[in-house]
C-alpha cells in the first residue's frame, strides 16, 4: 500500500551546528528520485542552499526544530518556500535511522506524503519582541542579586554608621 504524495518537489533538511544534509525529493515520470548534498551552516553557503532549491523548483522544505540551529536556516528560506518546522521528537520517533542523510531523506519522505506537523515559528517581529523581553528579565533578576549582594554585608552591621547601608 502506497502512500499519496503531496508535494512532487521537496526537500528534507538535517540541520547541525556546523553544516546541513540536504535530500531534494521529486517525482519524475512516476519514479522518485533523490538527491543528497551537504552544506555549511554559514551565510553565504545557505544562499547557495536557496537558489539550488529554487533552480530545482522545490515548492516545500521541512526541517526539525533541532535547538536553535534551525532559525539561520528557517529565516534564509523563508518567503521562497513553504518551510515546516517539525518537532524532532515527532520525527525521531521511527527507530532504525541512524545517519544524518538517513535522516534527511526521512524528513523529505514524510513531508513529500504530508505526514510532518508543522511547529509554531513566530514572525520575526514576536521573536525579537521575546528576546528583549528575555533579556528584560535577565537584567531585573541580575540586578536583584547585586542589590542584595551589597545588603548582605550591611544586614551584618545593623547598628553601624555606614552612609552605604543607610542609602539601601
Amino acid at each position: 500500500m502506497s502512500r499519496e504524495v503531496m508535494y512532487q518537489r521537496c526537500a528534507g533538511i538535517d540541520v547541525h551546528l556546523r553544516f546541513l544534509v540536504v535530500c531534494l525529493s521529486r517525482i519524475e515520470a512516476g519514479q522518485r528520485r533523490k538527491e543528497i548534498r551537504t552544506f555549511r551552516n554559514e551565510t553565504a553557503d545557505l544562499l547557495a542552499l536557496r537558489a539550488w532549491l529554487l533552480q530545482e523548483q522545490c515548492s516545500h522544505v521541512g526541517m526539525e526544530s533541532t535547538g536553535v540551529y534551525w532559525m539561520q536556516v528557517y529565516r534564509r528560506l523563508e518567503g521562497f518556500f513553504e518551510v515546516v518546522v517539525a518537532n524532532a521528537q515527532h520525527i525521531k520517533a521511527v527507530p532504525g535511522r541512524k545517519t544524518d542523510v538517513q535522516d534527511a531523506e526521512w524528513i523529505a519522505d514524510l513531508l513529500q506524503h504530508g505526514l510532518l506537523t508543522a511547529s509554531f515559528v513566530p514572525s520575526q517581529e514576536q521573536q525579537d519582541v521575546r528576546d528583549l523581553t528575555r533579556l528584560r528579565v535577565s537584567l531585573v533578576q541580575e540586578r536583584t542579586r547585586l542589590v542584595n549582594r551589597v545588603r548582605h554585608p550591611c544586614s551584618k552591621r545593623p547598628d553601624s554608621n555606614c552612609p552605604a547601608c543607610e542609602a539601601l
